[in-house]
């Protein structure tokens, strides 16, 4: 099968992925692993994680493990979640064969799994915050 790359792409830097990240209502950022992986969590749970260390920006992403699969055997640069559950993570290696609005929609994709989770308590706090 060939790897299938998405036309139109962009440069993806760490300071875009930062900022769509903490973009979400009630993301926040931590350093809880060592000073060049930057975790996102809302209500204490984890939607995204960026490796800053890395010539091309990875993010870590929470999927749907049936979606997963598939945008692994569609694009190259997107892999099985480094360091993840690797049915629940894929890990998005950030360079020109991948649209930055494609890796927006997954970072959207990924939070709203994530908040979903939550309690409707915790929602509810998180929204009126």
């Amino acid at each position: 099968m060939t790897m299938k790359t998405a036309v139109g792409a962009n440069k993806m830097t760490f300071e875009i992925l930062n900022n769509y990240c903490l973009s979400h209502i009630g993301a926040i950022k931590e350093y809880p692993f060592d000073n060049t992986t930057a975790v996102y969590k809302v209500g204490d749970k984890i939607f995204a994680l960026i490796d800053e260390a890395s010539n091309a920006p990875r993010i870590n992403l929470k999927c749907d493990p049936y979606y997963a699969r598939e945008l692994r055997e569609m694009y190259e640069n997107v892999i099985a979640g480094y360091h993840m559950n690797k049915r629940h993570w894929n890990t998005v290696i950030c360079e020109d064969d991948i649209d930055e609005t494609l890796i927006f929609e997954w970072v959207d994709d990924s939070y709203d799994l994530v908040f979903s989770s939550l309690s409707k308590k915790m929602q509810s706090f998180i929204r009126d915050s």
